[in-house]
């Protein structure tokens, strides 16, 4: 491909009378290259386009494949296609699949690509958008496991959103993330729309649960459900998710706070409302677009859903939520503890796995730092401390101690119980429970009276009788 400039060189030199070989050699490219484009054939910088080389025959085979199954790999095809004869590369059928639309469009599993999509009106104050996102690689301190969870709120009118992070995406927490949002968006529109999340509805049927009803009967706002694999259905909240993940979450620092984290995300938002609009040929930022929606207020209380979160009890008997630490009694260092707290209420309750509470507290504001003792668990804190102190000096690490008296004659009553009668090792072992004779009155007592006089040895007499060997009786072995 030439460029421009290339190209008026060549012409120029065309002009003077060079050969076509000469201003292939000095502009160092191919003679037929520089021929197309002195004869207008090609235009400089633009590539040709090779059609994919698969024969009519071919194409008819992969057309019929395809629509039998529109899933099929374009591997499998290439195969058999070899088999049939097809001479060409693997790239320029894919390439032939491509250009001729040969694999069919299938709607269940492209529910949004392919196909028309209607441009939907959003009037003021109709429809909030919801959505989580699950955010990848928390910081550790944060202790939420392998995701962090961000509910994010849009108004579909304007676009302006709104986030906050959550431990969890279970019911209760999804309604405090709900009432937080719509307090910081700046009040409730018509209706809410979700996906089918569990919480919200049965995802199979899209029936809103009847937990949801009375959330939303609190708020005094509509559900409405996107249809089944139609998440661009709510492409306003789409767009918020995408901008978080990419403008916020991918600078949270690794030693940053909830608290923190959440107010770098609110700057973000509200420098995102200067974005400009265009609204009947002016512009118009979406934070004006949002000011002009008319919300209705947010009720003075949110719905009294209890949240309920594991802490485990430090050693100082404390147990931390949301940014404040709270007393229990002493003796649960250690411990795993239920924290409860109901939503528009003032009190938290710490409970143990038996269910029994052990501490009512009255409840900080969330991230203030703050310490709530309870007078009875101090005391009772350092009466425990104080008992178990002492000033004796550690234990020396290199000292001699052998065994005392009492292990020795548990050692000896243990080697005599291994040595008794009876108690022998496995037959033709040698453990240490086989009993070794070396008394000759033992042996006298344990063994007959036979097997002894067949075990004397060769050689020797018993009262002048020969035991038969060597020499005749009464004379003298050679």
């Amino acid at each position: 491909m030439l460029s421009w400039e290339a190209d008026v060189e060549a012409h120029a030199l065309r002009e003077q009378g060079w050969t076509i070989s000469a201003i292939a050699r000095h502009l160092g490219h191919d003679r037929k290259t520089v021929r197309a484009y002195l004869s207008g054939a090609r235009v400089p910088q633009q590539r040709l386009r090779r059609e994919p080389t698969v024969t009519e025959p071919f194409l008819q085979y992969c057309r019929l494949r395809l629509v039998e199954d529109p899933h099929l790999w374009a591997s499998t095809l290439f195969d058999e296609l070899t088999g049939l004869g097809f001479a060409g590369s693997y790239p320029s059928l894919t390439a032939a699949i491509r250009t001729h639309r040969l694999r069919p469009h299938c709607e269940p599993c492209h529910a949004s690509t392919g196909r028309d999509a209607a441009v939907i009106t959003h009037p003021p104050g109709e429809e909030t958008q919801w959505d989580w996102v699950e955010l990848p690689n928390p910081p550790a301190p944060w202790g939420v496991g392998a995701n962090a969870h961000l509910l994010v709120g849009s108004l579909a009118h304007s676009g302006r959103w709104r986030a906050v992070l959550a431990e969890s995406e279970d019911f209760p927490h999804l309604v405090e993330a709900l009432d937080r949002v719509t307090r910081k968006l700046g009040g409730l529109t018509r209706g809410w729309r979700f996906d089918r999340m569990a919480t919200v509805c049965s995802p199979s049927s899209g029936t809103v649960s009847a937990a949801f009803a009375q959330v939303a009967k609190h708020y005094g706002v509509t559900v409405e459900l996107c249809p089944p694999r139609h998440g661009n259905r709510k492409g306003v909240v789409e767009k918020a998710n995408h901008a978080a993940a990419q403008r916020w979450w991918r600078t949270v620092a690794d030693d940053a706070t909830t608290v923190a984290a959440e107010r770098g995300l609110d700057e973000l938002c509200a420098r995102l409302d200067g974005r400009v609009r265009r609204r009947g040929g002016e512009k118009v930022t979406v934070g004006a677009l949002a000011d002009a929606e008319r919300l209705r207020p947010a009720p003075a209380a949110a719905f009294p859903a209890e949240l309920a979160v594991v802490r485990t009890v430090s050693a100082q008997a404390l147990v931390s939520l949301r940014g404040n630490r709270y007393s229990v009694p002493p003796g649960l260092g250690g411990a795993q503890v239920m924290v409860r707290a109901r939503l528009g209420s003032d009190q938290v309750r710490i409970v143990t796995a038996t269910g029994a509470t052990v501490a009512v507290h009255r409840r900080a504001p969330d991230g203030a730092g703050a310490m709530i003792r309870d007078d009875g668990h101090v005391r009772a804190l350092e009466t425990r401390v104080l008992q178990a102190f002492t000033d004796a000096p550690r234990c020396r690490g290199k000292v001699r101690r052998p065994a005392g008296q009492a292990a020795l004659t548990e050692a000896a009553r243990l080697r005599g119980s291994q040595g008794a009668p009876g108690s022998a090792g496995p037959v033709g072992g040698s453990g240490p429970a086989e009993r070794v004779v070396i008394d000759l009155a033992t042996y006298a007592a344990l063994v007959p009276v036979a097997a002894r006089a067949t075990s004397t040895p060769t050689g020797s007499s018993s009262g002048g009788g020969s035991t038969g060997g060597g020499a005749p009786a009464g004379g003298e072995g050679r």
